[in-house]
């Protein structure tokens, strides 16, 4: 079977929605013939155990062959499917398809005398290196479920996700590079492995130099009693009396992977996603949204720990046969506000997909874009952003100094790709600032009130996806579909319900405005903070910003403003804080009733880019909070207390 993809040149978008929503099982039949199946699905959903649905039931396929092997049997061994770029060592280095696919047979080989089989988990935990990807593709080869874990979490969370997938191998390494600091590895197993109830068997180590804690080290502890009786081992080592293991057929409803949702408290909630699905959700998106084919280049400047880095670092590139970009880096810093425009020109990229804190960082450090104009950057076709709302005047921003579109689009780790975009490989609509466009062919979007009911055009309200979700979503939680039906499918029965409010305008454009918990009530009236954000991100000394709900005891509720300001930019703050009062007067209304705004210097935020509300908010109503494991920079927060936190007694 070809393995290039099936375009609908000849259709709108208008028309494939249609098609998509008026026969799903034909439309997605159709798309799974861009996937090489070893027995291809004659049905595409089973809704024998609804709410819980799997799509292509009687399918059989291997990821890791549709993502490696087919291209190197149909001629194109040599293309590149992998560039690792790390700005931290000044290292570059090219992947043929050709040779990811032996390294990836390999450690599948060296997996599998571990004990390694379809079915077994293989927790990974590693940053911004060709290992993780290896690593990734070698557990779809075997059959087996890999769940990744981003580098920068703690022992406490590592021993819960260990305890929760019960992994047989974990994967590591000696540690991660950040701009100022090395971070050790090793110790974080270790400490995780003592908190864990569940011991895998073996710990494999890829070594990097200039870290304290060897390998050597860590057996040598687990050999004397220090630690659990775990079997220590270097990722050279495994590999070397490894025999490369050919691709093992798994049934398109077994699970690919496990990926526990950033930012979860008590027990882990584990987004599984299957084999078959995905492949064919992540191959469609690849061509019609992204507008990316073989051969062609696609960064996505995120990190494999998180749904971004699965869907589109290592599988979704590799599924179409283009080639993508690791890069091991940061937006500023590694050198410069010129690190991503210097990657694009260096690698030929076509589209770059980074999150909207990215973009503001850099306008912050480089407001007028003098740095874009300093490199080549004609390869880039288009800027996709998603994470968090893309504010209007950092679209617009992005949109003048690269002089490409700007495509904000939505989507979360539950869905793995996404829920609302604009399709540049089907048609190519109008932008509007604000919003992520319309629905993805396949999802069936609609804005429902506190009660299920739908609401008017342009009303705000809960966005809630009609089931059955497209393929390559969540088909359950591990272990718990209990736990998913009540968190997702309860709420608004018949729906999966985002957790998201917005509204949608006259032309079917969608706008998410934030969660739903960000929704306000001020003396009875329902506002929106995202909203609130929109008008204070407009202002030109605003580079970044985030609105809270706090506790009144006369509003019930009243909203508080926090801006960080642009490099450069000096003003005082009565007088900002008097503009940015009467921009929101202006443009929401006094209903509003907008009053505080404070000057910080950074705001708290996930090291995927989402800024810490809640914590934010519980701060500032003085109650208990926890520092989520996911923050990027605890100190910012703890810069922030003295702000948020009210005076004992006032």
């Amino acid at each position: 079977m070809s393995t290039e993809q099936q375009t609908t040149q000849a259709e709108d978008y208008a028309e494939v929605y249609r098609r998509s929503v008026r026969d799903p099982e034909r439309f997605w039949l159709e798309a799974a013939r861009a996937v090489d199946w070893t027995r291809e699905p004659t049905v595409a959903l089973d809704a024998t155990m609804a709410p819980l649905y799997r799509w292509f039931p009687d399918g059989e396929l291997n990821t890791s062959y549709n993502a490696l092997d087919r291209h190197v049997e149909a001629g194109h061994g040599e293309r590149t499917a992998l560039i690792y770029d790390s700005a931290l060592l000044g290292v570059q280095e090219r992947y043929s398809y050709a040779r990811l696919r032996d390294e990836v047979a390999l450690f599948a080989g060296a997996l599998a005398a571990r004990g390694v089989g379809r079915g077994d988990r293989v927790l990974v935990y590693l940053p911004m290196i060709p290992q993780a990807a290896v690593a990734m593709l070698a557990c779809a080869r075997l059959g087996a479920v890999h769940s990744v874990v981003f580098g920068g979490f703690a022992p406490k969370e590592l021993a819960s996700r260990i305890d929760d997938s019960r992994p047989r191998v974990v994967v590591t390494t000696t540690g991660g590079l950040e701009p100022k600091r090395r971070i050790e590895y090793i110790p974080a197993i270790e400490e995780a492995l003592r908190l864990a109830r569940h011991e895998p068997g073996t710990v494999i180590v890829h070594e990097r130099p200039g870290f304290e804690t060897t390998v050597e080290q860590a057996g040598e502890r687990a050999g004397h009693g220090e630690q659990p009786a775990v079997e220590w081992l270097g990722w050279d080592a495994a590999v070397a009396g490894a025999e490369p293991t050919a691709p093992v057929p798994v049934a398109a409803t077994d699970p690919l992977y496990v990926l526990y949702t950033s930012g979860t408290t008590g027990a882990p909630k584990g987004v599984v996603r299957d084999n078959g699905g995905h492949a064919v959700a992540m191959t469609w998106s690849m061509r019609h949204i992204y507008d990316v084919g073989p051969g062609e280049v696609m960064w996505t400047a995120s990190d494999v720990g998180w749904v971004v880095g699965h869907s589109y670092i290592v599988y979704g590139p590799l599924l179409a046969g283009a080639t993508t970009v690791l890069y091991e880096g940061k937006p500023v810093g590694t050198p410069d506000a010129g690190a991503f425009w210097q990657r694009v020109e260096d690698h030929g990229v076509k589209v770059l997909f980074t999150a909207p804190t990215a973009l503001r960082a850099i306008r912050r450090a480089d407001p007028e874009g003098a740095l874009v104009r300093r490199h080549d950057i004609g390869s880039l076709r288009a800027l996709f952003v998603a994470g968090e709302r893309l504010d209007p005047e950092t679209y617009g921003w992005a949109s003048r100094v690269l002089g490409v579109p700007v495509v904000d689009h939505w989507w979360q780790t539950e869905t793995g790709w996404a829920i609302c975009a604009n399709p540049f490989g089907i048609e190519r609509l109008p932008l509007k600032p604000g919003s992520p466009s319309v629905p993805v062919p396949g999802y069936r979007v609609e804005i429902l009130d506190p009660l299920g009911q739908p609401v008017a055009t342009g009303e705000e309200g809960n966005i809630a996806l009609r089931l059955p979700l497209p393929p390559g979503t969540l088909s359950t939680l591990w272990g718990d579909d209990r736990r998913f039906v009540d968190s997702y499918l309860t709420a608004f029965p018949g729906y999966y319900a985002t957790g998201d409010s917005g509204h949608v305008d006259e032309d079917g454009y969608v706008y998410v405005m934030g969660r739903t918990d960000d929704v306000i009530n001020v003396s009875g009236h329902r506002l929106s903070t995202g909203a609130m954000e929109q008008v204070l991100a407009s202002h030109p000394a605003v580079a970044e910003c985030a609105v809270i709900g706090v506790a009144d005891p006369l509003k019930g509720q009243r909203p508080a403003g926090y801006v960080v300001l642009k490099s450069g930019v000096e003003v005082p703050e009565e007088q900002l804080r008097e503009e940015l009062v009467a921009l929101v007067r202006r443009q929401i209304g006094a209903v509003a009733d907008f009053k505080d705004v404070t000057v910080v210097e950074g705001l708290p935020k996930t090291r995927s880019g989402k800024i810490l509300r809640k914590t934010m908010r519980q701060m500032a109503d003085g109650e208990d909070y926890t520092v989520p494991s996911t923050i990027e920079d605890s100190a910012v927060l703890e810069a922030l207390e003295g702000v948020l936190r009210p005076p004992r007694g006032g």
